[in-house]
């Protein structure tokens, strides 16, 4: 059902408090895009406005619409998954922040939204205490089972004053792939600014608007994605709360991200050339006006057509198509394009929790690898396509007998064994 009783409308910009906002995309009312269902013979679901606007004054892109955390995250089915790629970049994350700012020996580092700990995990193993804070307690479970203490809690300026009082101040407060996620964000940076040892820094790994725009990841659209940042942005942001950006490196995970290191102002370092190249490229893309936007909102059209017609035209001339990756990134695609359970057979996702569910809103079938391959279509919508490559390796032998995937961003693309071979 569409429904605003868990939902606020933003008005003023959580960056710089502008109010002149130029609209830029818009998919109508969805579910949320964790908020998988159990089988059942008819659904009744929570929808919420799904549209993108972008602050005239600092360029922040943010949803029309907030929906409650206590929804989206205090039960939640994502979970850090078992993928060489994402596991070789946690460790360079955590060789990349222990060796650019000198963290001491045993040092204190606290990771937002640390999930089920993994990440946290690299650190110990470098020698370093931990502390994760979460609010999803199915999360903070199985991060207690394999050693790191979290709390299950929302990051605010409350909790850290308590993790400073008990554990003392940290020299490394870490939020991969969160920091987009927080509507109170000066909350989150007065917190920051509570618990950081005078010389300790502040990283963040977030999707880098200009990836987002330039390659039409329109898909990492979703209700948990409140802000899509530029560095610029960050920059702005970071000013008004007592902050200074330090450094950024590009990383190719997720689409393209970018982690932000920061410090306080009074701190001992001082930003690297990184932080001017990357503002200047996000100003020669256009990114501080309006046609860039309108330009962007032009090429989703365009894409969400194309690939609702491939795939509908593959089913039409009788080929089978599921699924591959239940990622929230692919319940949006699905969502926004028209394509659901009437096209896809089945969606395999490696992700227990999500196994035996079926999909928000298209409710396609969740079912895991071992059982798709029982019975493989002839086509897969690589939903997860930010693992293109790790997957197209994993399923060479699904390719050479005939198999095929559809890459759906920027522009739909048919990859097969011969092409993968060419």
């Amino acid at each position: 059902m569409n429904t605003l009783d868990s939902a606020r409308q933003v008005t003023a910009c959580r960056v710089c408090g502008g109010v002149d906002w130029q609209d830029v995309v818009s998919f109508g009312s969805v579910p949320p895009a964790n908020a998988f269902l159990e089988p059942a013979p008819a659904y009744e679901e929570d929808r919420y406005p799904l549209a993108v606007i972008s602050c005239r004054s600092c360029r922040l892109m943010s949803l029309t619409h907030v929906v409650d955390p206590e929804i989206l995250y205090r039960t939640y089915a994502y979970a850090t998954p078992a993928s060489d790629t994402i596991n070789d970049h946690m460790r360079y994350v955590a060789d990349v922040c222990r060796t650019r700012f000198d963290l001491p020996a045993g040092g204190f580092v606290v990771e937002l939204g640390s999930n089920t700990g993994v990440q946290l995990r690299a650190f110990q193993e470098a020698g370093l205490r931990v502390l994760g804070v979460d609010p999803a307690r199915n999360l903070v479970e199985v991060a207690e089972r394999h050693g790191v203490r979290t709390l299950p809690e929302f990051f605010d300026a409350d909790t850290a004053r308590a993790v400073a009082r008990d554990h003392g101040r940290a020299d490394l407060v870490l939020g991969r792939h969160v920091f987009a996620h927080i509507d109170d964000v000066a909350g989150v940076l007065t917190g920051v600014r509570e618990l950081l040892a005078p010389g300790g820094v502040f990283a963040i790994e977030v999707p880098w608007a200009l990836d987002m725009v330039d390659d039409l990841e329109f898909d990492t659209i979703y209700h948990e994605h409140l802000s899509y940042f530029l560095v610029r942005t960050l920059v702005t942001l970071y000013e008004r709360h007592g902050l200074r950006v330090l450094d950024v490196e590009r990383l190719p995970v997720h689409g393209g991200s970018i982690l932000v290191f920061a410090g306080l102002e009074s701190g001992p370092w001082r930003p690297r050339p990184s932080v001017r190249e990357l503002c200047d490229r996000e100003e020669a893309a256009g990114l501080f006006g309006d046609d860039a936007y309108r330009r962007f909102a032009e090429r989703v059209e365009t894409t969400r057509r194309e690939l609702r017609d491939l795939i509908r035209g593959q089913v039409a001339e009788g080929r089978r198509v599921a699924g591959y990756g239940a990622s929230a990134k692919g319940v949006t695609l699905l969502n926004v394009c028209g394509l659901d359970g009437g096209e896809l057979e089945f969606c395999s996702d490696t992700t227990p929790l999500k196994q035996g569910k079926v999909m928000p809103g298209v409710h396609v079938p969740v079912c895991s690898p071992k059982r798709a391959a029982q019975d493989p279509p002839d086509l897969y919508l690589l939903l997860a396509w930010n693992y293109a490559e790790e997957i197209l390796a994993k399923e060479a032998g699904y390719l050479g007998r005939g198999g095929r995937f559809v890459i759906p961003v920027p522009r739909p693309l048919i990859v097969s064994g011969e092409t993968r071979a060419a």
